[in-house]
């Protein structure tokens, strides 16, 4: 069967997954934590051949750091597993429970939202987290990873699969889509894919955007900010905006803009300079930044910037560096050329860091923190499937309260519009404990 055919007859299957029991996949789980670790000497072999072709193709540096599949990241998939095993299930949930006569009783209760697709780049452990999600919330997935770790995916699916039938889940809840010319033909699954999510670069996400009528949920880029404000605890900001940036260089929730403000400019650019200099980073500037950072020592030479290209993102050891007039204007800055994803003010003023954190219309605002919080691990959602700046249904870190919708259920003994229309019975609406 191609992968329209096995789509299909996922559709088919979604039921059947829906109606699972939470025991069931809360046992699928603690399956697939203990299949990784038994099978994590396959695993970690496949993922040196791909990070050996990576290195002989000259993938940079920061790329290779997120095609890596180690103890470490096999560690934090299984207790991110284990997490979700802790969790309360997310389906079967009464949102609503109203009597809107006696004896007709009206629910909206959450479920599954059905098949969904997930086409990601680059990281393998993606794979363990998204998977994961979608057998804890009943969802079917179709999984399509990047050819960069085409290897480790194969042996890591393969390990998911068997551990969630070995649990008693239907084999085609979970399927994997290997070639590249299977993309476009999982795009035009409309009739059977319910939720389209992409994982990877902006050019990419718009790809898939752009060639489907499946909903797609998901994020574009990542252009997150850290603004510090007059009245910042300049070495807590420091040490906030270099972990910002270069924690994890190469991921979304990594800052790629410094805003300060002039009140404090000439004084704490050179400390952030230097800070980010010591792990290996380095800044770009408008003219005034240029000019502040000009004579400072032990630092890169600052590359001038104009204003359109503050919408970059780098996923590199780069950072644009802008000097504004205050909260306000920083807010302006971040609307104008964020992308609505993570953004942070440092300030110990109550009264600046609310309006900030009212006014950025971003998925995530934070107050004197580091934006690589941005993340359903450690929002405490086991994992996530990927972040979302659209404002319907998910936003943020999509965990499993983003992978259910809901139906609304409807009981009497055999009441009848007609006598509602004619006036004769009215309704009286009465919500139930």
């Amino acid at each position: 069967m191609d992968i329209r055919e096995q789509v299909h007859q996922m559709k088919l299957e979604a039921p059947a997954m829906a109606a699972s029991s939470i025991e069931q996949r809360n046992h699928a789980l603690e399956l697939v934590a203990q299949a990784l670790e038994a099978h994590k000497d396959q695993i970690f072999a496949a993922n040196e051949k791909d990070m050996a072709a990576a290195a002989e193709a000259g993938v940079a540096q920061t790329v290779q750091k997120r095609l890596r599949y180690d103890e470490g990241k096999l560690r934090d998939g299984v207790a991110g597993l284990r997490q979700l095993v802790g969790l309360p299930d997310p389906v079967g949930r009464v949102l609503l429970d109203r009597e809107l006569d006696a004896g007709l009783e009206l629910k909206r209760v959450t479920c599954p939202i059905g098949v969904i697709g997930v086409i990601f780049e680059a990281r393998p452990d993606a794979l363990v987290q998204i998977s994961s999600l979608c057998v804890k919330s009943g969802n079917c997935a179709v999984l399509k990873g990047g050819r960069e770790t085409a290897n480790t995916n194969r042996v890591l699916f393969d390990v998911i699969h068997e551990a969630v039938v070995e649990a008693g889940l239907p084999a085609g809840c979970l399927l994997q889509a290997e070639l590249h010319s299977e993309i476009d033909e999982l795009l035009q699954c409309d009739q059977d894919v319910d939720l389209l999510i992409p994982r990877g670069s902006n050019k990419f996400v718009r790809y898939i955007m752009e060639h489907t009528k499946i909903p797609v949920m998901g994020h574009s880029s990542g252009v997150c900010h850290v603004y510090v404000d007059a009245a910042a605890d300049q070495d807590m900001a420091v040490r906030v905006l270099v972990d910002a940036k270069t924690q994890y260089p190469a991921v979304c929730n990594a800052a790629e803009t410094l805003l300060v403000d002039r009140s404090i400019a000439a004084e704490f650019l050179p400390k952030a300079a230097r800070g980010l200099a010591e792990r290996g980073a380095r800044l770009r500037g408008t003219a005034e930044v240029c000019e502040l950072l000009a004579h400072v020592e032990g630092i890169p030479t600052v590359e001038p910037m104009s204003d359109d290209e503050f919408s970059t993102e780098y996923g590199d050891y780069v950072m644009s560096c802008k000097v504004v007039d205050g909260v306000r204007e920083a807010v302006d800055h971040i609307n104008r050329y964020g992308s609505h994803h993570t953004d942070a003010i440092i300030t110990t003023d109550d009264a600046a860091a609310e309006y900030f954190m009212q006014m950025v219309d971003s998925a995530g605002v934070y107050r004197n923190c580091s934006t690589r919080f941005a993340d359903g691990f450690r929002y405490g959602f086991g994992a996530e499937v990927g972040i979302s700046t659209g404002k319907l249904h998910a936003r943020g870190p999509v965990g499993l309260d983003g992978l259910v919708t809901y139906k609304y259920r409807l009981v009497s003994h055999g009441d009848i519009v007609a006598p509602y229309a004619s006036g004769e019975k009215s309704f009286h609406y009465r919500d139930l404990a």
